[in-house]
């Protein structure tokens, strides 16, 4: 009967090691420019990717992020294809999969986001 009920407990922490939430995210610069990409996060972290035009140029930018953290508001590097990096800060709404934040790049450049519901909507 140990043997099943060990069993039964590494199959149930198998299953939630390999869960994942994966929600739209939209970056949406001062200029009108729109970047779309993803965010996950699984128990062993979080990432974020999105692609699109920024400044007039076609880029991609990622970052990650300690999906275990509960915080309302965190911050995060974000670094993207042409060079430029910077900082994220997004704000949670209380369901954990819904919110936005502001991205600045070290370029100067900075954009609104908005991630799930709202970013699945534009």
């Amino acid at each position: 009967m140990k043997i099943s009920g060990f069993v039964i407990v590494a199959i149930s922490a198998a299953s939630l090691a390999s869960c994942a939430i994966t929600v739209p995210v939209a970056v949406i610069s001062g200029k009108g420019d729109v970047m779309r990409g993803t965010s996950t996060a699984t128990m062993s972290g979080g990432s974020f990717q999105v692609a699109g035009r920024l400044k007039g140029k076609t880029v991609k930018c990622a970052g990650s992020y300690d999906s275990l953290d509960t915080s309302v508001t965190i911050s995060m590097a974000v670094h993207c294809s042409d060079g430029r990096k910077g900082i994220v800060i997004a704000t949670r709404q209380a369901n954990g999969l819904d919110g936005s934040g502001r991205v600045r790049l070290t370029d100067g450049t900075d954009a609104d986001f908005v991630f799930g519901r709202a970013a699945a909507a534009l």
